[in-house]
């Protein structure tokens, strides 16, 4: 962060005691401390456990990980329930934390969480949002994800 995201003014770097070298606005005289936006990325296992759903989403040949933004007010794990449901009309449950990992080109922090959908059935997959969805057998979802992803990253982190 190059300016303080309240005034305007340049800021510039200065020791924060605990806290090293941190941001500083000589206007505001406050510390700015980095801003990113959170959001969460879900490996949904069918009801049997035995499948893995994949999305294809804005136009993109590249199957990923059902994913979004957390909301003002909403936990993460609120904004997972959300988002399976609003993408792909699933209602879920068992909501397993996985792993975090900072996604750069949005400025993202993403955290991943296993869960497990309530049906198989994706009649109620939302066209404005998700071009195509299908489950897939563990082995091949390994196989399908985008390579070099970040879904692909935390798809082979919790299939260790």
């Amino acid at each position: 962060m190059t300016y303080c995201y309240n005034c305007g003014t340049k800021l510039y770097p200065k020791e924060l005691d605990g806290e090293g070298i941190i941001p500083f606005c000589e206007r505001c005289g406050e510390y700015r401390f980095p801003i990113f936006s959170a959001a969460v990325s879900m490996i949904v296992f069918s009801p049997q456990k035995d499948k893995i759903l994949l999305i294809r989403q804005y136009g993109r040949p590249h199957n990923i990980l059902v994913a979004g933004y957390i909301n003002k007010g909403e936990s993460a794990e609120q904004a997972a329930a959300r988002e399976i449901t609003e993408e792909t009309g699933l209602k879920s449950s068992d909501f397993h934390f996985n792993k975090s990992a900072y996604f750069e080109p949005t400025n993202t922090l993403m955290l991943n969480f296993s869960c497990t959908a309530l049906s198989d059935d994706l009649s109620g997959v939302n066209k404005k949002e998700v071009d195509y969805a299908k489950w897939y057998t563990l082995d091949e979802a390994k196989k399908e994800i985008k390579p070099d992803s970040l879904a692909q990253h935390f798809l082979n982190y919790a299939l260790i």
